[in-house]
């Protein structure tokens, strides 16, 4: 080889080794918000999804927010944006309208609104256990249902824990009659609890429950439907029948990534929690939102369920929530899981 043919060799070489070095020095430059540049390319590719909750943000929706911290929405390909509600049937209508692309919302409330030709669709139900409750004060000296006789229970009426009621009370040996409901709005029914205006209410037991125990002080008894047998469907991911038909991969995404976030949210209860701090104005203290969450985690699974993913549903679980919603009147007779739910999209272990 001639000396000018080894210079150019050599230098070719060292060009090489230059452009690789830069194109590694890219990789690991941290762009403006604090990640590499592959990270804000990644963030480039990934789809906008807005997601509304059921409510304000309370300790049952720190998997989200842990998804979004751990990065887990974002390896799904999703740039996920958090929007609070303003009740179930708010949201789900939401969702039907394709004011936004996903939903998370109790499903009688889905349920009823499908019944009314609202384009949504069940895509796997995460909270299995009801957390319906009749909530009192540990000192009031109610500790059973037979102590609900003669005392008057704060209720919404209209939403599922109240509709049900009287299928708790038959399954709990309670006369209906023999119990005064007085109908208030959610936030009513918790001043109402507060001022000792009611002997207690009907409601969400890791919801109200902590609140109303961390601005007492006092402590909460819950005589929980699920302890007389009574148990049916709540909160759980929905989309609309438009999202499904045209971006199907976007939705199992998301519903993967869902179930993804609520397993480590569950393995890490505080890391969960802390993941909220300052997401929003009205969200709970850390230390409500920790009881809120780690509530919300024993009802995650049913029997069926148990060593499934978070968000897998059972179709004896679907069987027996139907039941108990028709026979409430809040769902039509006849109905089966297939007229709500969309199994297509379930997560895997």
């Amino acid at each position: 080889m001639s000396l000018r043919s080894s210079v150019r060799s050599k230098a070719l070489v060292a060009a090489s080794a230059v452009s690789a070095a830069a194109l590694t020095l890219a990789a690991c430059t941290p762009s403006t918000d604090g990640g590499t540049e592959a990270e804000a390319q990644g963030a480039a590719d990934a789809t906008d999804v807005t997601l509304m909750l059921n409510w304000y943000p309370y300790g049952e929706h720190a998997p989200f927010y842990y998804g979004l911290e751990e990065g887990i929405f974002a390896d799904h390909g999703i740039n996920l944006k958090i929007e609070a509600g303003q009740g179930s049937t708010k949201t789900a209508q939401a969702v039907g309208a394709d004011q936004v692309q996903f939903g998370w919302a109790d499903t009688p409330a889905v349920l009823a609104n499908i019944d009314k030709g609202v384009k949504i669709r069940s895509l796997g139900v995460f909270l299995q256990t009801t957390p319906s409750s009749v909530q009192v004060y540990t000192d009031s000296g109610i500790k059973e249902p037979a102590d609900l006789a003669g005392k008057t229970i704060a209720v919404s009426a209209g939403d599922a824990p109240t509709t049900t009621f009287p299928l708790y009370l038959e399954a709990a040996g309670v006369p209906e009659d023999a119990v005064t409901q007085q109908n208030l709005d959610p936030a009513g029914k918790i001043s109402a609890m507060l001022t000792d205006k009611v002997d207690g209410l009907i409601g969400f037991a890791h919801d109200q429950g902590p609140t109303i125990a961390a601005k007492s002080g006092r402590d909460i008894t819950y005589l929980r439907y699920s302890d007389v047998g009574l148990n049916f469907y709540s909160n759980g991911l929905i989309a609309s029948e438009g999202t499904i038909e045209s971006d199907p991969d976007l939705v199992k995404e998301m519903v993967a990534a869902t179930s993804e976030a609520f397993a480590a949210a569950a393995e890490d209860p505080d890391a969960a929690v802390a993941s909220m701090e300052g997401k929003d104005p009205q969200m709970p203290a850390a230390d409500v939102l920790t009881e809120q969450w780690k509530q919300t985690i024993d009802l995650l699974h049913t029997d069926a369920t148990a060593d499934e993913a978070p968000g897998v549903n059972a179709p004896e679980d679907w069987a027996a929530t139907l039941d108990v919603l028709s026979s409430s009147g809040l769902i039509a007779e006849g109905t089966t899981a297939d007229d709500y739910f969309d199994d297509s999209f379930a997560p895997a272990n």
